[in-house]
């Protein structure tokens, strides 16, 4: 029998329908997507550079970039690729997701020759060609591709973007398009080993980004001499956690998040990425304890119950993690999965009309998910 969730909680590999838009050629698209990227400065309080990266506009003055690009500046600005080299001072930030490494500000640019991205709710293909451009090594809007070649779902965080396309410092937050021109990710992070990876976050994070009032550098970063290492030490470590968790290093990763909740012990996201990490290492008990400490934190946590409903069934807990799956569908009755796996385990358990009752609900929310269980529930 199939379960969505698998013991061993590999990372998942997401599939979304191919994009039924003509694709257009290289060269068409770079001259269609170059406009609405910019290239970005943050200088310290003396006026020196403190750093460069690659932004690009979603909305009428409004670019999104990585949190680190701006981070600890006492002023920004951005030029775009018109070639007349005027820039444009950013006014501030309207919104920031720390762990997600992104910023959305705002920046008076004139609206002549410049354009905005869409974004591609779907996840990208694996295999799926793309398209970088950004600000690498000063070299201003360079071009490069390559293809999607994983793309990773990471517990309470979302997708992750493996390319192939290169990168370099400076291409930070650049936007990662598919050959009908939409963002599918936002560069964050190269990985530098035998094999370079490029990484990139995925349009979820930043698409949940909503404008709130507008903030000054300093309102928002607490001043320009305040830096990462300034912060709070528990989301330092937490997000170094996020990162190794990207590579699928889950001892690194667990040592930063248990490190994490020693400092800041009642964060939940913490505790799950605790169990995720435990998970992934064959470690189910101790999982489970820490997925409940989450939900001790944070008790409507439907993910934190998906995820102890999945270590449940590893362990043949199938009564526990039934009661785990329910919980989910009574959080969220919308989650498909949630309503497979608790009608697969009630039917290990024997019970076929508990499974019945869950393949009728299937079948609106997903009707593939809902003929496969009926196949197992009539086998």
């Amino acid at each position: 029998m199939r379960r969505l969730s698998p013991c061993w909680f590999l990372l998942l590999l997401l599939a979304a329908p191919a994009a039924s838009f003509a694709q257009e050629s290289l060269t068409g698209l770079v001259r269609r997507v170059k406009p609405a990227v910019v290239l970005i400065t943050a200088f310290d309080e003396r006026g020196a550079v403190r750093a460069r990266g690659t932004g690009f506009l979603v909305g009428a003055n409004q670019v999104v970039t990585n949190w680190h690009v701006i981070e600890g500046a006492a002023r920004a600005e951005v030029k775009t690729s018109d070639g007349k080299g005027k820039a444009f001072p950013v006014e501030g930030v309207l919104a920031s997701d720390y762990d997600g490494d992104l910023v959305l500000l705002r920046a008076e640019i004139p609206t002549t020759g410049v354009k905005t991205l869409t974004v591609e709710s779907h996840a990208p293909l694996e295999g799926e060609r793309i398209m970088v451009v950004g600000n690498p090594l000063r070299l201003e809007w360079t071009v490069s591709d390559g293809i999607v070649s994983a793309v990773r779902e990471i517990p309470s965080f979302g997708r992750v973007i493996q390319i192939t396309a290169p990168i370099a410092h400076g291409s930070s937050g650049s936007p990662v398009v598919n050959m009908q021109g939409q963002v599918i990710g936002v560069v964050t992070m190269q990985i530098v080993n035998a094999q370079d990876i490029s990484l990139a976050v995925s349009v979820d994070r930043f698409a949940a980004l909503r404008p709130g009032p507008l903030r000054t550098l300093a309102e928002w970063d607490g001043g320009p001499s305040k830096s990462r290492i300034a912060r709070p030490v528990a989301r330092w470590m937490y997000s170094t956690g996020l990162e190794l968790l990207w590579r699928s290093n889950y001892e690194d990763a667990l040592g930063y998040f248990e490190k994490a909740a020693d400092k800041e012990a009642d964060r939940a996201e913490t505790w799950l990425q605790i169990g995720y990490c435990r998970a992934n290492l064959n470690q189910h008990e101790a999982a489970i304890r820490a997925y409940r400490r989450a939900i001790r934190l944070k008790p409507d946590y439907t993910e934190a119950y998906n995820k102890l409903g999945d270590a449940y069934y590893c362990t043949g807990q199938r009564r526990e993690a039934v009661e785990a799956y329910r919980k989910v569908v009574e959080l969220n009755p919308g989650i498909a999965s949630a309503h497979y796996n608790l009608g697969l385990t009630q039917l290990e358990l024997g019970n076929r009309q508990a499974a019945l009752e869950q393949h009728k609900l299937l079948l609106t929310l997903d009707p593939g998910l809902a003929g496969e269980l009926y196949r197992l529930i009539e086998k």
